[in-house]
């Protein structure tokens, strides 16, 4: 077994971090919205910042846990989430914003729906 405790407060910054990427997106509504200006820029830095802790922390999670945790939740691409940190992290120029618009629109929310479900089940 794992240390729930420490569990949780990774779930929860990753809640957090989901959280803080959806709230940037917000204005951004194309992926070509990122480019349109500077503050767009910003915006695509902060959330690629937030995508790279994402995935740090859910590879953290997995060797926390054993990797026992993700395999009951095959919803969610857990290894391409921890891919695409080594992607940012590495190889940061050669970020595409049509990858992470679809990213953030398409599995940021399936990615805080399911760690709710996670939290609520340790408790």
């Amino acid at each position: 077994m794992y240390n729930q405790e420490l569990v949780k407060e990774v779930l929860n910054q990753i809640l957090n971090s989901t959280e803080r990427i959806l709230r940037r997106m917000k204005p951004i509504k194309t992926s070509d919205d990122f480019l349109k200006n500077e503050r767009n820029l910003e915006k695509l830095d902060s959330i690629c910042m937030q995508l790279i802790a994402l995935g740090e922390s859910i590879k953290n999670l997995d060797k926390i846990s054993s990797k026992s945790l993700f395999k009951n939740y095959p919803e969610f691409e857990w290894t391409k989430a921890m891919g695409m940190r080594d992607i940012l992290s590495h190889h940061y120029f050669d970020i595409n914003n049509d990858i992470v618009f679809d990213v953030c629109v398409n599995e940021i929310p399936k990615l805080k729906k399911i760690v709710k479900e996670i939290i609520i089940k340790i408790d």
